[in-house]
């Protein structure tokens, strides 16, 4: 007998009694995985034809056999083993990892196959229905290949919709109905069954995999609330706190108010040492089992005080009250908290000097992190900013108060690609508001953001750089400043070719607005704007035409403008008078304003051959002239009173 092997006879008994428990095991199983688990209950079947006729036969077996029918009695106990992990277990769980549970009996199929490969069959003595029998799993385990059950798919798609907030509660019902949910018992089994997924995923899945099962019991719980809602049975009631959390699902709440362990809306939010932002009663649990690092940072918390969030509790109340979210479950019976989800209620909430109080503090704790925190506290700081900026115009004034400003512009030069965004996106918000253009330059952040938007670590810290350069533009003397800082200038045309078209957009938003300032016009020109813009005109993916059309109507306000676009005149005159018959009302205005500017400066005469050389350049004026605008009819007219000259 070889050491560390179990005796032959004992490996035969145990190798029956499995292949009997997995097609017991599998006769328990519900339909998901039903075709994987019927192919693997029919080869333990026909697998036990094989023990059996070793069994009978009595004949001492080969090293080499028992070394193979150890091997086969691993996979078959894994089999076993997820088998009754998808029979015994919930529903939900298995639906929503179906193709996990997909690729665990296809690898075990796979491994019998290799196991049966080895198998010394000549030595063993079989009978012929023994042998053709293994023959058969040996023929099956090699073509086995992986299947995921289409419909299995498309069930947890409409779960997971519904996991992250879809409304549709008859959806609900429907995907229960599949799962053979139909009983008030039925559905607390599954919950039941939830509930013991916890300690089996806390060790491997981790956070994501219990806020996953703490999502489906909701999921579970609120269906159960809506079709039992009438049942009779006290202890088939759910309770207030049980419902008020379900009902979190029924909407469709933004991600940043959601609570990172629970997933769910946050009542209470709470701001812990290493800046990150949980529900209260959430993080407390955590911090009470023991733990000492931030959940969703992974970095130690050097305190565990929690701080209130009151700005974005604020938030989160203001969204409620806009989109007639209820905000309170806690404070009513069980039947007004279901007629309240239904409904969608609306509870409102008056903002009073205390709300205002609380965003100024946490104004002020914000901007103290982006001072002296750690570069995690710095990104995560810079977000909640941004955040906070984004929602009001007091929000921004009492965010500027604080003084955050300069430390935002500090961490413009970030070599964290998250906290550049974050900052230079924070300071886009923060403009918006007038009075904090003019804070912003004195804080030197011109050259901070000219140096994201040439230099940027991602293009979308690039394109929030121009934007706010746009924003910024707004004020005379912040506009006169840019356009005297060629890197400026060039840093936007730059975003012209390189660009998404958010941010080609945002690129010729920003040269208009400098090209107001005749100062600036040059300049644009002497970057290379032009050819770009032209090319921008014919790109029908950037969706940029008209923007780009109204740089170029600017630019001609200088002779370099004329010149360069002048440079290619056939290419434009073509490009310019199709827009005259189908762009906009405002680009037509601007395509005969440069098309008079060319004949004007260029010459009246060689822009004629250009436009009697396009078969559609004269009619098209002569529509202009009859159906334009009162702008655009005078300078039509002015351009065929030239040509006719």
């Amino acid at each position: 007998m070889l050491s560390g092997f179990p005796p032959s006879a004992c490996l035969l008994e145990s190798l029956l009694r499995a292949s009997a428990e997995v097609g017991s095991a599998a006769g328990d199983a519900r339909f998901l995985q039903s075709r994987n688990i019927s192919s693997a209950a029919r080869m333990m079947t026909l697998l036990s034809v094989l023990f059996e006729d070793i069994r009978e036969s009595k004949t001492p077996l080969p090293t080499s056999s028992i070394l193979c029918l150890t091997e086969l009695f691993s996979v078959v106990r894994r089999t076993k083993s997820i088998v009754e992990e998808i029979s015994s277990g919930s529903a939900l769980w298995t639906l929503l990892y179906a193709e996990l549970f997909s690729q665990k009996l296809y690898a075990c199929s796979k491994e019998l196959g290799r196991a049966l490969d080895i198998l010394p069959v000549s030595l063993l003595q079989l009978s012929g229905d023994a042998l053709e029998q293994v023959e058969l799993v040996h023929r099956q385990a090699k073509r086995a290949s992986l299947f995921v059950d289409p419909q299995e798919v498309g069930l947890r798609e409409e779960l997971i919709k519904v996991m992250g907030g879809s409304s549709d509660c008859k959806k609900v019902e429907e995907i229960m109905c599949r799962l053979n949910l139909q009983s008030m018992a039925d559905y607390q089994e599954e919950v039941r069954r939830l509930e013991a997924e916890i300690p089996k995923q806390a060790g491997t899945g981790g956070i994501i995999a219990v806020s996953n099962i703490d999502r489906l019991i909701v999921v579970v719980t609120f269906s159960m609330s809506v079709i039992f809602r009438c049942s009779s049975e006290p202890n088939e009631m759910i309770t207030a706190p049980e419902l008020a959390k379900a009902a979190s699902i029924v909407f469709n709440f933004p991600d940043e108010f959601r609570c990172p362990i629970s997933l769910d809306l946050m009542r209470d939010p709470v701001i812990v040492a290493s800046g990150q932002t949980y529900e209260r009663g959430s993080i407390k649990r955590w911090i009470d089992s023991g733990h000492r690092a931030c959940p969703k940072s992974g970095k130690n918390l050097i305190h565990m005080a929690l701080i209130p969030n009151y700005a974005l509790k604020s938030l989160i109340d203001q969204w409620c009250k806009e989109n007639n979210v209820p905000l309170c479950f806690r404070d009513q019976d069980e039947d007004s908290i279901i007629a309240a989800a239904a409904a969608h209620a609306v509870d409102h909430i008056s903002v009073v000097k205390t709300a205002v109080d609380a965003v100024r503090m946490t104004a002020e704790f914000l901007a103290g992190k982006l001072a002296t925190g750690s570069p995690d506290a710095q990104r995560q700081a810079t977000y909640e900013v941004r955040l906070l900026a984004k929602t009001g115009m007091d929000h921004r004034q009492i965010i500027a108060e604080a003084g955050a400003i300069p430390f935002l512009v500090a961490l413009l030069s970030s070599s964290d690609a998250r906290t550049q965004e974050n900052a230079v996106t924070a300071l886009l918000n923060l403009s918006i508001y007038e009075n904090n253009k003019k804070l912003i330059m004195s804080a030197g952040a011109i050259d901070a953001i000219v140096k994201v938007l040439r230099d940027g670590i991602e293009m979308e810290a690039r394109e929030n750089a121009a934007a706010t350069l746009f924003s910024l533009s707004a004020i005379h003397e912040c506009k006169v400043a840019i356009g005297s800082r060629l890197e400026a200038i060039a840093g936007l045309v730059g975003l012209l070719r390189d660009g998404t078209a958010t941010g080609k957009r945002d690129a010729c938003t920003a040269l208009y607005n400098l090209a107001t300032y005749a100062g600036s016009k040059a300049s644009i020109v002497s970057a290379g704007a032009v050819p770009l813009l032209v090319g921008l005109l014919m790109d029908d993916k950037a969706g940029v035409t008209d923007d780009a059309l109204s740089v170029l109507a600017m630019v001609c306000g200088c002779a370099e403008g004329v010149k360069a676009i002048g440079e290619n005149k056939m290419v434009v005159v073509r490009i310019l008078v199709d827009l005259i018959r189908f762009g906009s009302e405002k680009g037509k205005e601007n395509s005969i304003c440069v098309l008079l500017k060319l004949c004007r400066d260029i010459g009246g005469e060689e822009m004629g051959k250009c436009l009697l050389m396009n078969p559609r350049g004269v009619p098209s004026l002569q529509s202009l002239v009859a159906t334009g605008s009162a702008k655009a009819r005078r300078k039509a007219d002015a351009v065929v009173r030239l040509i006719t000259r």
